[in-house]
């Protein structure tokens, strides 16, 4: 096949699924990294072969699509911030609200020889933007699953930062190392499970599909036991007059605010994100 009859059979195949721009930029997304061919190469080279090996991956890519699987997932691979990040169905694919988060610990703590903690960091998304921006800073990250944790040390290699992570429970204080409680973090962030199991049918099947339920869903009647659990860890192992910032879920901001106030915490901000 040529380039010029894949990309129209990833159309024919795709365009009730998804819109003709998504499955545009799927198809280029795909021969970039698989050929390392730029986008204008349909318009140079719509006639260019493909086949063998070749043909059979984007064949391949292509029936994964049409199961509704994240692009990110088949490439292995997303951007986050600017920077490169390897990725597989072990931790979410980063969002853009979560973009927002890190700019606003960014807008705060430029300049500043801090010691932070990412709680639940997954990828290492949040901890490697930090230690890209903050080169001043210690950042370490913590995460309950051992495949994250060795997936975001190998981010943190691939875009040459130092974040030290740690395996544990946040929800279980004796699985919790002295080398975390002694830390005495001037910031503590996360972004925890926080997406209701009553909400998954408003999900789009291909985050229901492929992304790992423990990082996003949370019981409905333990909303915010994740909050809860980094607040009783914070008293332990955040330095008096710091900081805590959340992603949360939008129902239970006041809930929220209430739970950080009953705990003596001041300066409390909830911002509306833009996505």
């Amino acid at each position: 096949m040529t380039l010029k009859e894949i990309r129209s059979e990833y159309h024919i195949q795709l365009d009730d699924i998804y819109d003709f721009n998504e499955v545009e930029s799927f198809f280029y997304m795909l021969i970039e990294q698989y050929f390392q061919l730029p986008k204008y190469s349909i318009a140079l080279e719509p006639d260019k072969v493909i086949s063998g090996p070749d043909q059979t991956i984007m064949l391949e890519a292509l029936e994964e699509l049409k199961s509704q699987k994240p692009i990110q997932y088949i490439l292995g691979n997303t951007e986050f911030f600017g920077l490169h990040f390897k990725l597989n169905k072990d931790v979410l694919i980063p969002r853009l609200e979560t973009e927002e988060l890190v700019t606003w610990v960014l807008e705060e703590c430029q300049g500043m020889n801090l010691k932070i903690l990412d709680v639940g960091t997954g990828s290492g998304c949040i901890a490697i933007v930090l230690a890209k921006n903050l080169p001043e800073a210690q950042i370490s990250g913590l995460d309950i699953s051992r495949r994250a944790i060795g997936l975001a040390t190998e981010n943190a290699s691939i875009n040459d930062v130092g974040v030290r992570f740690f395996q544990t429970d946040i929800l279980l204080s004796e699985t919790l190392s002295e080398e975390i409680m002694d830390k005495e973090f001037d910031i503590i962030v996360s972004n925890p499970p926080y997406v209701l199991n009553s909400e998954k049918k408003e999900m789009r099947l291909n985050v229901l599909d492929n992304e790992p339920h423990s990082a996003l869903f949370v019981d409905d009647d333990r909303a915010l036991l994740f909050y809860n659990g980094i607040i009783e860890f914070a008293k332990k192992a955040l330095k008096v007059n710091g900081r805590l910032y959340f992603e949360i879920n939008e129902k239970f901001g006041q809930e929220i605010c209430n739970l950080l106030k009953t705990n003596k915490y001041s300066d409390i901000q909830l911002k509306q994100d833009i996505y």
